[in-house]
């Protein structure tokens, strides 16, 4: 499974995984105890689960071993949940299907428990070059997850046909399998819109991992530089005339409300380059007990304006839960001195033309944080991240997926604007019209659609997902219930 997620890319290897998944719970559970099956499932489900989170975060070990210890543990909890319901799904006629939406409610807890969920590596994420991704458009993450899966486990109950000799049955499953696969060609994907031309600046930084914003001076004057430079190639005709600039997340951990020269320099660039600079700045809060992680519109002539405040924060690096306790026995968290604010609004920005919906880094994974945006009014996604703690590692090629499959969801140029990588922008469609490489100094220039149609999946919004679940817990329930009447055997 964790084949199927960048840096490998390989889509095909999601339902595959989930065929192998399948077959294994089928042939462990044949003749075992209602009970046993139980057991025998949950600990298949958790075996997965370590292996695929595992592979799919070792990125978590910048942070510290015992912080990717407790993600991939916490996670595969839920794989074990999977596993343990599975197993007894499989004894309902019609089974794939069942099963497909037991893995999407299970994914869908874990996107909200605990500390406000993991969503990193729901199946969906590994299908943005996939020819069934178009489907995220009409009902997002969790009817794209609930296709991939139902078309896995529908190739492990073509082959239990074929080894019980139902020809014909395996056949026609064989041929949905493949109709189902290739059914996202015919769903067209938009690319008009209003024309804006958007520049983004990825000012680098000098380290990486924890200490990437050790010299936050550098990082500020990397991003001014950048800008002012921008200014100067637009004067020269080098390069056409944004109508907006994109600064990435943390381009400023010096709050410019407390500090004069910041904030004279940041109004200098933004004045120079002539347009609204989207700034991606840490403010105090809570008079200095708290800090916020924000975007904020600097206007050239009326400076600071509207800001969005990043809504998911990541748990351990940008705050600490039960702290009081944790510190006593953890060191390492007197690196993270004080705890950030959660923001609770959609990033809604109007910025020059264009309304923006506006997310920062972590925040791209979690559907609500971009859908709500789009749907109140925006035209435009902005992705701000940092991700130069984990440079050169998978995390920066995965969300850089994620936020390509944003783009498809809800037919919306993405922007993304990082300190170190990867900047670029993102075609309404999911393609790439360009990016930057990581731990380079790079400012994007480009044209692109500004559009206020909604997809169906930003109209539909959660339901999807609800349905989907309801329907897999109302499966397991039946599951249960047929076990309690004595009818276990597997159903092909």
């Amino acid at each position: 499974m964790a084949l199927a997620f960048p840096p490998f890319d390989v889509w095909i290897m999601a339902p595959l995984a989930i065929a192998g998944l399948s077959l294994i719970l089928v042939a462990a559970t044949e003749a075992a105890s209602p009970r046993r099956r139980v057991l025998l499932g949950a600990a298949i489900g958790a075996a997965f689960g370590l292996a695929f989170f595992g592979a799919l975060a070792p990125w978590l070990r910048v942070i510290g071993p015992d912080a990717y210890a407790l993600v991939v543990l916490a996670s595969l909890l839920f794989t074990a949940v999977f596993g343990g319901g599975a197993a007894l799904l499989v004894r309902l006629p019609g089974w794939p299907l069942w099963i497909a939406c037991w893995w999407v409610t299970v994914e869908a807890l874990r996107s909200r428990f605990p500390f406000g969920g993991f969503p990193w590596g729901r199946t969906g994420h590994s299908q943005v070059d996939a020819p069934t991704a178009s489907w995220v458009s009409l009902g997002g993450v969790p009817l794209l997850s609930l296709l991939v899966v139902f078309i896995g486990a529908l190739a492990a109950w073509v082959v239990i046909s074929a080894a019980h000799r139902r020809v014909v049955a395996a056949l026609v499953g064989a041929a949905a399998c493949v109709g189902l696969g290739a059914s996202g060609l015919v769903i067209a994907a938009p690319t008009d819109g209003d024309a804006v031309t958007v520049a983004v600046i990825q000012g680098s930084v000098p380290d990486t991992g924890m200490d990437a914003f050790g010299r936050r001076e550098a990082v500020l004057d990397a991003h001014l530089d950048a800008t002012h430079q921008l200014a100067e190639d637009v004067r020269s005709g080098a390069v056409a005339a944004p109508d907006v600039v994109i600064w990435p997340e943390n381009a400023s951990d010096i709050d410019p409300s407390l500090d004069a020269d910041a904030f004279n320099r940041i109004s200098a660039a933004v004045a120079d380059v002539g347009v609204p600079v989207l700034v991606g700045v840490v403010v105090e809060v809570d008079g200095g007990e708290r800090v916020a992680n924000q975007g904020t519109v600097w206007d050239p002539v009326t400076g600071p304006g509207e800001s969005y405040v990043k809504q998911h924060l990541v748990p351990f690096g940008e705050y600490v839960p039960f702290r009081d306790v944790l510190q006593r026995f953890i060191s390492r968290l007197d690196r993270i001195p004080r705890d950030f604010v959660a923001g609770t609004s959609p990033g809604v920005l109007d910025i020059g033309p264009i309304t923006v919906a506006d997310v920062i880094c972590f925040d791209v994974a979690y559907d609500a944080a971009v859908r709500d945006a789009v749907a109140d009014g925006g035209e435009v996604i902005t992705v701000q991240t940092n991700n130069a703690t984990y440079g050169q590692t998978g995390q920066v090629e995965q969300q850089w997926a994620v936020s390509r499959l944003r783009a498809l969801e809800h037919g919306r140029t993405v922007v993304v604007a990082s300190t170190s990588g990867i900047s670029g922008v993102i075609a309404p469609d999911g393609s790439v019209v360009t990016r930057a490489p990581e731990f380079e100094p790079a400012v994007i220039v480009e044209t692109v659609s500004a559009r206020s149609d909604l997809t169906l999946a930003t109209r539909l919004g959660s339901w999807p997902e609800l349905v989907i679940s309801l329907v897999g817990v109302a499966a397991l329930g039946a599951a249960v219930s047929r076990t309690r009447g004595g009818r276990g055997k597997i159903e092909v």
